[in-house]
């Protein structure tokens, strides 16, 4: 059950080096911190767990986790870092892939839960985060505010970024919910540029506040980055924490 793009070899092979400035410890390190914190002496579950760019890391600052994923070629590249009994992987999908025991935290990070493209299976990854969370456990989100301020009327397009080796631009379907992701990388040495393009179903935070509530979780904490800066009018994005009752 699940309408996400499947990640290819090429993607995944690539995936590290082009998100090699996210990956740096200080560009993680708060989220770690902030993941560790929810997960105290317990277990953590990453949804979509690709690469292993935040699970990997936070295993290592000793939280045990386990990864569900879509892709076997991302898979495969986490499996250079970390081995199964290290960290555990199920290939599937995160609304209705089910792995073995209870967890503190389950975590959706870098606007994934957008890889789903339909409101009802972004209810069932609620359900299924709550399935998984022990009594007291957290879910938490990381996902962009939808842009639509930035649409006059009749635009469909909204540039996120202009550099020399990166032009990106996102297009939206304000009916279905839906933006297409446009990338225009280059070759450092060819000097080519690459075209690639991903559809995401974007969601307001109180249409995730709703998904949480159909799965029996209750908002506990919303910020506007990792760092916990206050979530306002002009955030551009949002981490959210949905707690299961005890």
């Amino acid at each position: 059950m699940t309408s996400s793009e499947l990640w290819s070899r090429a993607t995944a092979d690539r995936y590290d080096t082009e998100e090699a400035e996210n990956s740096s410890a200080d560009a993680l390190g708060p989220a770690l911190d902030f993941l560790a914190g929810l997960a105290g002496d317990g277990r953590a579950l990453e949804f979509a767990i690709g690469t292993g760019r935040v699970g990997v890391p936070l295993r290592e600052r000793g939280v045990p986790v386990a990864g569900i994923e879509l892709s076997e070629h991302m898979a495969a590249v986490l499996r250079r870092k970390a081995d199964e009994d290290t960290l555990p992987v199920t290939i599937g999908d995160m609304a209705t892939t089910v792995v073995p025991g209870e967890f503190s935290l389950v975590y959706l990070v870098y606007n994934t839960i957008s890889n789903l493209l339909t409101q009802d299976e972004q209810v069932e990854c609620f359900r299924n985060a709550a399935r998984h969370l022990r009594p007291g456990g957290r879910f938490v989100i990381e996902l962009g505010v939808p842009p639509l301020r930035r649409l006059p009327p009749s635009q469909t397009a909204v540039p996120f970024d202009v550099s020399d080796r990166h032009l990106g631009f996102d297009t939206f379907d304000l009916v279905e919910q839906i933006l297409v992701s446009h990338h225009f990388t280059r070759d450092d040495g060819t000097g080519q540029y690459r075209r690639d393009n991903s559809r995401h179903r974007y969601a307001w935070p109180a249409e995730l506040d709703l998904m949480a509530r159909i799965a029996g979780l209750e908002l506990e904490r919303r910020v506007a980055d990792w760092d916990g800066a206050p979530f306002v009018q002009d955030s551009q994005k949002h981490i959210s924490v949905w707690r299961k009752p005890a």
